[in-house]
C-alpha cells in the first residue's frame, strides 16, 4: 500500500478516516500536544489535570458509583488515551488556523512516504509509549528478510523503552538491549503504576530471568522463574510529596551528618502520615483485588539500586505484609508501608553512602517492587522451603579445596530476611558450590552452635510477620523435614528416615537438599551463566521449594528474586614475607582468609573486649558508637583499621559492636575478636548486607579467635602506647575504658604497619615495617 499524495487537500480526509496509520495519526496528535504545550496554549500540567478531571465524568455518566475502583486499569487508561485526543483536537481547533494542521499532517506524509505505513519515522524520545510498542511489535512480527532493514530502528526502540521505563544506567541498558523483547518491555508497561521507572531492583531481577530463559540448559531453564510482581514507578514518589506537603525533605542530602540523623525521626512520621493520589490509590486498590490474599512483599527499587558497584544493598527498607484482612485494611498497611520505604530513600546510612559514593547530586526517585511472597501454608505459618542469597564468586573459602569460581551460598529455612542480615546469635547454612556439603566447622558441635535456631515467617492467624524457634514451627510431619534438617543423637548428624522425632534434637542443615536433589548443581549453573552475560560476578537472592518431596527423586523449583553485580573489592596478589620476626606481628589468623594488602597503616581504632562488655546501658553504648562514627570522619585522610569484640555492625550489641555502614567507611579493614573470655565464637558475615558495605568500600573483615593456637594478638601493642582518642575528639573515662586510638609510631617509632591477607597460604599477619617516606 503506498501513502496519500500529500499535495493534495485529500490527503489530510484520507489521514482522518482510514484506519491503516494508526502509529501516524498518534504521532502527529503527539506534534499537535507539542505545539499547544510549547506555544503557551495551556501547559501540560493544565491539560493532564483536565483530561483526568474529563475522564472521571465521563464515567459518572456512565452510571459508575466508585470510578477509581469499579474500572479495570486498562480501561481506564484507553478512556484517558480517548479524551486527551478529544482535548488535542479542541484546543488545536481553537487556537490554530486549518493551514497549520494542514502543513503539519501533509510534511508528516511526505516525510515517510517510500515508508511502510507501520514503520513511519519519528523520533523515539518524543513518542508516546504505545507508539513505540505498536512499530516494534510490527518489526518483530516481520519476516526475517524484511526485519534486517528495521533492526536498527528496533534496537533504538528497545533502548528509549528500556531508558524511560526501566533504568538510564548505560551499562545497564546496553546489556538489557540485548535479552529483552518488546514482549517483554510490554508485560512490565501493563504491571505499572506511574509513568516513570521500576528502578535497579525490579530491573536487575526481569534481566537475570531474561538470561536464563535463552541461555540456560533445559534443565535449568525449566526449574527457574521470577515471582508475580507490580512496580509502582519512580514518578510516584514525587506525586507523594507533593500532595502532602513534604518536598521540603527533599534537600536533606545536602545537610551535614548530624542534621540528617536528627532530621530522619521526624522526616519519616511525616511521610507515614501521608496519602496518595485517588487515580494511584484507585490503581493499588485493583492491584491487591487482584492479588486476593496472598502475602506480599513491599519492596524498594531505587534508581541507583543494584547497579554496578552501587548495590544500596540494605539500605532501603522492605516490608513483608500477610495480606489477610479486608481490602481496605490491606490497602491501609500497603499505603503505610510504600510511605516508609519512601522516607527510607533519606535515611542517614542511605545518604552517607551516596555521599562516599559521590551519588548526592544524583536525582534518587525511589519506584516500589510489589511481589506476592513465594512459599506455602504449613498450620497457620507461610513461609518458603528455603531462601538466601547466592553470588558466582566465593571471596572467602574455609578450605584450600573450595574453588572459588564455583559460588557460594548463605541459605536458611523460612523467609530469607536471616540469610541477608546479621541477626543475633543465629547462622545460615554456608555452602560452598564446589563441595557443597563441605561445612566451615570441623565438628557436630560446632555444626550446631553455627546453625538456624529461629525461623521468619508469616502468621496468617495474627495477620503480621513473626520470628519463632525452629521447634515452635518445624513438626515431624513437615514435607520437606527431611531435606532441611537433620538428626543429631549421641554425637552425630544422621538423614531423617522416619517421622517418629523429637523437634528438639533437629539441626537445620540442608544436608539431603545439597546430596541428594539437584540444587546445588543448578545454582552453581545458573550463577555461572549470569556472571558470563553480564561479564562481571554476580550475586542473587532466591527462594527454593522441593516439588514431590516423598518420591525417590525430588525436584526443586528455584524463585529468583533479585540480581545484581557483585560487590567485591578487586585483589591486590600480595605474599606474606618469610622468616617475619616475632616481635614485628601484631595480629595473625588463619580463619576465612581473603586475598588483599592494606599499606603504611597509621592508626588502629581498638574497642577493648573488657571496656565493651562493662558497658550496661544503651546510652553508654549508643555514645561509644557515635564515638566510633566521629572518628571515622575525622580520619578520612588518615590510614586506619579497627579491632574489637565479636562482629562490628551486629544488630545485636551484646555479640558485637553495633555500628552501621555510615560509621566505618573509611576504614581499612574490620577485625573481629573471638574468645579467651569474650565469649562468643564468630562465624562469617560473608553475603550479608553489611558484608557489601565492606566490599563496595574496599574494607576488609577478617576475624580472630584468642583461643587458636596459631593466631597472633600482640596484647602490649593494643594496651601499652598512649590513648590519642583526645587528640581528636572530647573523652570522659568511660569512654576511654571502651575505645582507644593507637598511633603505631607511638609503639615503634618511625613505623607503620602493613596487612597482607594470602588466601593461597590462607593466612593474614599485620606486622610492622619502617617507614619509607
Amino acid at each position: 500500500m503506498t501513502l496519500p499524495n500529500p499535495s493534495s487537500d485529500r490527503a489530510l480526509n484520507i489521514y482522518l478516516t482510514l484506519s491503516e496509520y494508526p502509529i501516524l495519526r498518534t504521532r502527529i496528535r503527539h506534534l499537535m500536544r507539542k505545539m499547544l504545550f510549547t506555544r503557551g496554549v495551556v501547559t501540560r500540567e493544565v491539560f493532564e489535570a483536565e483530561a483526568r478531571q474529563k475522564a472521571i465524568h465521563t464515567q459518572y455518566r456512565e452510571g459508575m458509583q466508585d470510578p477509581f475502583g469499579e474500572e479495570a486499569p486498562e480501561i481506564w487508561e484507553e478512556r484517558l488515551r480517548r479524551v486527551r485526543d478529544h482535548l488535542t483536537d479542541f484546543y488545536f481547533a481553537y487556537n490554530f488556523p486549518y493551514e497549520e494542521f494542514e502543513e503539519l499532517v501533509r510534511r508528516a506524509i511526505s516525510e515517510h512516504s517510500d515508508e511502510r505505513p507501520d514503520m513511519v519515522t519519528f523520533n523515539p524520545e518524543l513518542a508516546p509509549q504505545d507508539m513505540l510498542f505498536d512499530q516494534a511489535e510490527a518489526i518483530e512480527q516481520m519476516p526475517p528478510d524484511e526485519r534486517g532493514r528495521y533492526e536498527a530502528r528496533l534496537q533504538e526502540i528497545k533502548a528509549v523503552l528500556i531508558r524511560t521505563m526501566i533504568s538510564d544506567h548505560l551499562a545497564y541498558i546496553n546489556l538489557a538491549r540485548r535479552w529483552f523483547t518488546i514482549d517483554d518491555l510490554k508485560r512490565i508497561h501493563q504491571r505499572k503504576i506511574g509513568q516513570g521507572k521500576i528502578g535497579g531492583k525490579s530491573a536487575g531481577m526481569l534481566l537475570a530471568a531474561r538470561v536464563l530463559k535463552d541461555v540456560a540448559e533445559e534443565d535449568v531453564r525449566c526449574c527457574v522463574r521470577i515471582p508475580e510482581s507490580y512496580y509502582l514507578s519512580s514518578d510516584v514518589m514525587y506525586a507523594f510529596m507533593s500532595s502532602n506537603g513534604l518536598m521540603h525533605w527533599g534537600d536533606q542530602k545536602y545537610k551535614d551528618e548530624a542534621e540528617i540523623r536528627d532530621d530522619y525521626p521526624q522526616l519519616r512520621a511525616d511521610f507515614a502520615t501521608g496519602k496518595f493520589p485517588d487515580d494511584i490509590l484507585a490503581a493499588l486498590r485493583t492491584t491487591l483485588y487482584e492479588i486476593g490474599q496472598q502475602p506480599i512483599i513491599v519492596r524498594s527499587s531505587s534508581l541507583l539500586e543494584d547497579n554496578f558497584n552501587t548495590s544500596f544493598a540494605g539500605k532501603y527498607e522492605s516490608y513483608f505484609l500477610p495480606n489477610q484482612a479486608d481490602l481496605e485494611s490491606n490497602l491501609t498497611a500497603l499505603i503505610r508501608a510504600v510511605a516508609l520505604i519512601y522516607a527510607s530513600g533519606l535515611n542517614p546510612d542511605a545518604l552517607l553512602y551516596r555521599r562516599e559514593k559521590g551519588l548526592i547530586d544524583y536525582d534518587e526517585r525511589m519506584a516500589i517492587l510489589i511481589q506476592l511472597v513465594e512459599g506455602e501454608r504449613f498450620g497457620r505459618y507461610y513461609l518458603p522451603h528455603a531462601a538466601g542469597v547466592g553470588f558466582s564468586r566465593n571471596l572467602y573459602r574455609w578450605s584450600p579445596q573450595i574453588r572459588k569460581e564455583a559460588g557460594f551460598l548463605r541459605l536458611v529455612w523460612g523467609l530469607g530476611t536471616r540469610a541477608v542480615d546479621q541477626i543475633g546469635d543465629d547462622h545460615p547454612r554456608l555452602v560452598a558450590l564446589s563441595h557443597p556439603t563441605l561445612y566451615p566447622g570441623t565438628s557436630i558441635k560446632q555444626i550446631r552452635r553455627h546453625s538456624q535456631k529461629y525461623v521468619d515467617v508469616i502468621d496468617l492467624e495474627m495477620n503480621e510477620p513473626a520470628t519463632l524457634p525452629i521447634a515452635a514451627v518445624l513438626e515431624a510431619r513437615y514435607p520437606p523435614l527431611r531435606y532441611i534438617a537433620q538428626f543429631e543423637e549421641e554425637g552425630y548428624l544422621s538423614s531423617l528416615r522416619t517421622s517418629m522425632v523429637d523437634v528438639n534434637q533437629l539441626v537445620i542443615t540442608f544436608d539431603d537438599l545439597l546430596r541428594r536433589t539437584p540444587f546445588a548443581r543448578r545454582m552453581q549453573s545458573l550463577l555461572s551463566l549470569l556472571e558470563r552475560s553480564y561479564a562481571s560476578p554476580v550475586d542473587t537472592e532466591f527462594t527454593v521449594q522441593v516439588t514431590a518431596p516423598q518420591s525417590a527423586q525430588p525436584d526443586v523449583k528455584i524463585t529468583l528474586l533479585q540480581c545484581r553485580p557483585q560487590s567485591r573489592i578487586e585483589e591486590q596478589e600480595a605474599h606474606i614475607p618469610e622468616n617475619l620476626p616475632e616481635k614485628d606481628i601484631v595480629l595473625a589468623t588463619r580463619r576465612m582468609v581473603p586475598r588483599g594488602l592494606v599499606e603504611n597503616i597509621d592508626y588502629v581504632v581498638f574497642v577493648p573486649p573488657e571496656g565493651y562488655f562493662s558497658l550496661k546501658s544503651h546510652d553508654q553504648r549508643a555514645k561509644l558508637e557515635r564515638a566510633i562514627g566521629s572518628l571515622n570522619a575525622l580520619l578520612k585522610d588518615q590510614r586506619f583499621i579497627c579491632v574489637g569484640p565479636g562482629r562490628w555492625g551486629t544488630s545485636t550489641p551484646d555479640l558485637g559492636v553495633h555500628i552501621g555502614y555510615g560509621d566505618i567507611y573509611n576504614t581499612r579493614a574490620l577485625v573481629e575478636l573471638a574468645g579467651q573470655g569474650i565469649g562468643l565464637e564468630l562465624e562469617p558475615s560473608f553475603g550479608t548486607h553489611f558484608f557489601q558495605d565492606l566490599m563496595e568500600a574496599h574494607i576488609y573483615p577478617l576475624a580472630i579467635c584468642l583461643d587458636d593456637q596459631d593466631m597472633v594478638f600482640n596484647r602490649d601493642f593494643f594496651y601499652t602506647p598512649p590513648n590519642r582518642l583526645t587528640d581528636w575528639l572530647p573523652a570522659d573515662k568511660t569512654l576511654l575504658r571502651c575505645l582507644r586510638l593507637i598511633c603505631v609510631d607511638d609503639f615503634r617509632p618511625g613505623h607503620r604497619m602493613t596487612l597482607i591477607m594470602d588466601d593461597e597460604e590462607g593466612r593474614a599477619v599485620a606486622f610492622l615495617k619502617a617507614r619509607e617516606d
